[in-house]
């Protein structure tokens, strides 16, 4: 699998998942709705309750929700739980028609919303590092306490220099 994209999506994974759906799924027009409202492949799309808001708010949705994470993944190894609390604010989402072609592509579903209809990490089945997050781990990253995943993207990416460098 070619993947043209780096170790890591921090940026979201809407940008990570409509990577992949042109690249892996070879769908050449696929995008999200908020850069082309008229893609024939809409992999993310405005969430159903968003369309009728018309003002956003500067402060939704700022406190930690509840995710579980999927037992055997990046996410589960990083945070060293299956259940965690991050800040989220969430306007698009992952659209689940293409669901069963892209997890069978390689990209792992690790952290879904608590009722399991939004996907908030995704990462890649078999790759060194990848995992990108739907929330922001700035918020809850410290210089001496990093978050986990931006831990273990730095340990990814040392390890990585290393066994180039041998």
């Amino acid at each position: 699998m070619k993947i043209k994209f780096p170790i890591s999506a921090f940026f979201g994974n809407a940008i990570a998942t409509i990577e992949f759906a042109r690249n892996v799924l070879k769908l050449e027009k696929a995008h999200s709705t908020e850069f082309e409202p008229g893609t024939p492949y809409p992999v993310i799309a405005m969430l159903d309750e968003q369309r009728k808001v018309t003002k956003k708010r500067r402060h939704d949705a700022a406190g930690g929700a509840a995710m579980p994470v999927e037992l055997g993944t990046k996410a589960a190894e990083l945070y060293g739980s299956f259940v965690v609390n991050e800040r989220h604010r969430h306007r698009y989402e992952f659209k689940q028609r293409l669901s069963r072609e892209i997890r069978e592509a390689g990209f792992v579903f690790s952290g879904l919303s608590p009722d399991g209809k939004l996907v908030e990490v995704i990462e890649l089945k078999d790759h060194p590092f990848f995992v990108a997050s739907q929330f922001h781990p700035e918020f809850q990253s410290k210089p001496h306490q990093p978050h986990p995943l931006f831990k273990g993207f730095v340990a990814a990416a040392h390890a990585r220099l290393h066994q180039k460098t041998l």
